[in-house]
């Protein structure tokens, strides 16, 4: 093979290279910075606390980021080939120690502060007094269940289920607990009371995940998954479901209205009375 050395490489193409790369990081930056793609604001005190994690951890391998690109970019062209022999290097063991211990600390620090965060929703019971929806997915639909005036949960019989014949969720009206549960396709909460969603699918695995509460929890079949919120802020909210459950996936979404106490009551004096 023939010896190449003292032949010099381009210098324009380590420069344009270690350019794009400096442009790169540069829109980058500049996307995040002007938040054009952000999540609007957190309606709840918990999801408060998780965009105070996801702003950290951002900052923190951002700055990774940013350095390692623009060291990457640096020797790109610092390094280019001049027509100079290759050298062989081991490396430096000291080095690599620190920075993959630097990178366990950082990364077991930044669990470990947001501990809080995740167990607000999943470790954290509900309060005695939360108001419970039941949430019932299946391919492609949400249905909310309400307990009623009597504040009791009617039983349910799988071979009931037909939503067809208006029983989608398999309610046994001959149960007495059953005949005043309220079914409907949207949640509508009071603002400022903590409510508390026992989560069930009839199929396969949903989710329930409405960006505004920061709260995503996937639905699985044969188990009841509870999670709890507080929404602090009256409006309309899009409930979706983020896992690919089939062809009709895209469709299924509903809403979360959160409303005053007032209308909270008018709400299920008006769903009671149209059962």
């Amino acid at each position: 093979m023939q010896n190449r050395v003292g032949s010099k490489g381009s210098t324009a193409t380590a420069a344009l290279l270690s350019l794009l790369i400096v442009i790169m990081v540069g829109l980058t930056v500049y996307f995040f910075t002007v938040k054009q793609f952000f999540a609007p604001p957190p309606i709840t005190a918990n999801g408060e606390l998780i965009d105070r994690q996801y702003n950290l951890t951002l900052y923190m391998t951002g700055i990774v980021f940013i350095l390692s690109q623009i060291g990457l970019a640096y020797a790109i062209f610092r390094f280019r080939d001049k027509g100079q022999r290759a050298q062989f290097t081991r490396g430096n063991n000291t080095l690599e120690m620190l920075w993959t211990s630097a990178t366990i600390v950082v990364f077991l620090g930044v669990g470990i502060l947001g501990r809080k965060a995740w167990a607000e929703t999943r470790f954290t019971p509900a309060s005695a007094d939360a108001i419970k929806v039941e949430v019932t997915e299946n391919q492609f639909v949400f249905n909310f269940r309400y307990p009623g005036p009597d504040g009791k949960f009617g039983r349910l019989d799988p071979k009931l289920v037909s939503a067809s014949s208006g029983n989608p969720i398999g309610l046994d009206l001959n149960d007495p607990a059953a005949k005043d549960d309220i079914i409907v396709p949207t949640l509508t909460v009071p603002v400022n009371h903590q409510v508390e969603l026992e989560l069930r699918s009839q199929d396969v695995i949903h989710n329930f995940y409405v960006r505004e509460l920061r709260l995503q929890q996937d639905a699985v079949p044969g188990i009841e998954i509870p999670i709890h919120f507080t929404a602090t802020k009256i409006g309309q909210y899009e409930i979706v479901c983020t896992q690919l459950c089939g062809l009709g996936h895209y469709k299924m979404r509903s809403v979360l209205n959160v409303v005053s106490d007032s209308d909270y009551q008018d709400f299920l004096k008006q769903q009671a009375a149209a059962q």
